[in-house]
């Protein structure tokens, strides 16, 4: 599978360590970056993330402090419902009931161990689709 990943500086280490293990699983990973722990802005890297997913109907994965700043910027692409998550419950209902494509993951509240788990089921989770296709139908803004 093909994945889109970026990150700011609070993110980097841990956008690393997902990487590799994305990478060791078989997947392609695209990093539109950061690439290192140098305070930088996130929405660069936000942005060249979402506008991947948004233009490839892909699959993305975006990391910053808290979450909200990247989030924040990836949901003003039309295409794109990126979904803040702290644990592996959020992961798979976002997927499942929201049919998000891109998780934002809270570098500085999360473990690795809870990163990693949090990713795999986000990219193995399909949509339900259903009574949650009427709604995400709604989300988009005329």
């Amino acid at each position: 599978m093909k994945i889109h990943i970026g990150c700011d500086h609070a993110g980097f280490t841990l956008k690393e360590l997902v990487k590799v293990s994305l990478s060791s699983q078989g997947h392609e990973v695209v990093d539109h970056g950061t690439f290192s722990e140098e305070s930088t802005d996130y929405p660069e890297y936000a942005h060249a993330t979402a506008g991947a997913v948004e233009e490839e109907n892909g699959i993305g994965i975006l990391i910053c402090g808290s979450a909200n700043g990247v989030c924040m910027t990836a949901n003003k692409h039309q295409g794109v419902r990126a979904a803040l998550c702290w644990n592996d419950e959020v992961a798979k209902l976002a997927r499942e009931h929201n049919n998000a494509n891109i998780i934002c993951l809270p570098a500085r509240f999360i473990s690795v161990e809870e990163a990693h788990q949090m990713v795999h089921t986000f990219i193995h989770t399909p949509f339900e689709g259903g009574r949650h296709e009427r709604r995400v139908s709604k989300i988009a803004c005329a």
